[in-house]
């Protein structure tokens, strides 16, 4: 059975994910100093050593998960005619097959797009059968949350930011009773951003 991978950017020290009212990660990129967020977004600039792994892992996915907010921003950035069209996942992106969870889109024009309306687990557990490799999450957070209520995440890949919010959305709160994670590799950025790697245990 295919893993299920989160990979998620611009946590705060204090877990905050996105703004009250907002499910959009890169809630961090506007109102602080701009050396906190510097080389640590996948949109604005990021340095080598964060682009390619994470873009391996969205390569070799079989298909990458998203909500309605994830998906519409991803195609106002990597879609044909997006405002970052020599990103190195621009590619990626436009050849993956994206599954978005929605039950307010209506049509997705975006090449190899599918829209899925139905239970959350049934629809996961279908997309992970069928051979090994792995699903990538994309975002957003109350996609997330879902998924960690289920306990269907196999694999977090957390990017914290030396920056304490100390408002907003946490990726992990309201999540019910929860179990322990396997720090797997751990990598420091040039801003002083910690890349984590967690696996669930089993």
């Amino acid at each position: 059975m295919r893993k299920l991978i989160l990979r998620a950017f611009n946590i705060s020290l204090d877990g905050v994910s996105a703004e009250y009212g907002s499910d959009y990660f890169n809630w961090c990129m506007t109102g602080i100093d701009p050396r906190v967020t510097e080389g640590s977004s996948p949109h604005l600039g990021a340095d080598e050593s964060l682009l390619d792994p994470t873009g391996e892992l969205y390569r070799g996915a079989d298909a990458l998960l998203m909500g309605r907010v994830s998906y519409q921003n991803m195609v106002t950035h990597f879609a044909p005619g997006g405002d970052q069209p020599d990103h190195p996942w621009t590619g990626i992106f436009n050849a993956a097959r994206k599954v978005v969870f929605s039950r307010t889109l209506k049509t997705a024009d975006w090449a190899n797009t599918t829209i899925a309306d139905g239970d959350l687990a049934e629809l996961v557990d279908q997309l992970r059968r069928g051979g090994d490799g792995h699903i990538m999450v994309y975002g957003g957070l109350t996609l997330w949350q879902s998924l960690i209520r289920l306990d269907l995440i196999d694999v977090f890949y957390l990017s914290v930011l030396p920056y304490v919010a100390g408002e907003g959305r946490r990726m992990f709160d309201d999540i019910g009773r929860y179990g322990p994670l396997d720090l797997m590799s751990s990598t420091v950025l040039p801003n002083g951003s910690l890349d984590l790697e967690y696996r669930r245990r089993r």
